[in-house]
């Protein structure tokens, strides 16, 4: 499991944050999220189910894809799903290393576009209470710097709910549209970079 110390600053698990600290956040089932001013929320959603199957926070120049799963108690989830990230990006003629950052151990890497040009990525993982935050920086949140400090900062105010119910290792968590009628419109698709198959229907939420 991700230490203590590489948590000090979040996310955070439903049993560790204060919310009743004021602070208003947008529930989307398994993940609450606060607004940051200047930080879109996308997310695509799963045509057949309705659940969001991909969160983005984006900026005009960077973003971060956020994914939350189900993990064992022991951990050690994040360490797996490195070596499996690193092998596709490698398989698909992209470039990967490992590095230290401000997670822990990421994965820096250098991604196809659809266009054939290389692009930033930088892939991060944390793990919690049963639970695993997987976030995939791009732009010029990918690099060091102001886009990637905002959008880190967003990532890490991330609550997870993973609630008590049994799920197998690796499932998402349920992600939800909010009950707030007009809070969601729609907007157009941006690739994801993830191994994962999602719909194709993205909406923005502000």
């Amino acid at each position: 499991m991700s230490s203590s110390t590489e948590r000090a600053l979040g996310p955070w698990d439903e049993s560790e944050a204060d919310l009743s600290d004021g602070i208003e956040r947008l529930d989307l089932g398994g993940l609450l999220v606060a607004a940051t001013p200047g930080v879109d929320l996308q997310v695509q959603v799963d045509e057949s189910s309705g659940r969001i199957s991909l969160l983005t926070f984006a900026t005009k120049q960077g973003s971060v894809q956020v994914q939350p799963y189900a993990a064992p108690r022991s951990g050690g989830m994040w360490a797996d799903v490195r070596g499996q990230i690193a092998g596709s990006i490698s398989a698909s003629g992209g470039l990967v290393e490992e590095a230290d950052g401000s997670f822990g151990t990421e994965l820096r890497a250098q991604i196809k576009g659809s266009d054939g040009s290389l692009q930033p990525a930088r892939f991060v993982g944390v793990e919690g209470p049963r639970w695993f935050l997987r976030g995939v920086f791009l732009g010029q949140a990918a690099r060091p710097g102001a886009q990637a400090d905002v959008l880190e900062g967003m990532f890490r105010s991330v609550v997870v709910v993973r609630g008590t119910e049994a799920m197998p290792m690796g499932s998402p968590i349920p992600l939800r549209l909010p009950d707030a009628p007009g809070a969601a419109q729609a907007t157009a698709p941006a690739a994801p970079l993830s191994p994962f198959e999602r719909g194709p229907e993205i909406t923005e939420i502000r």
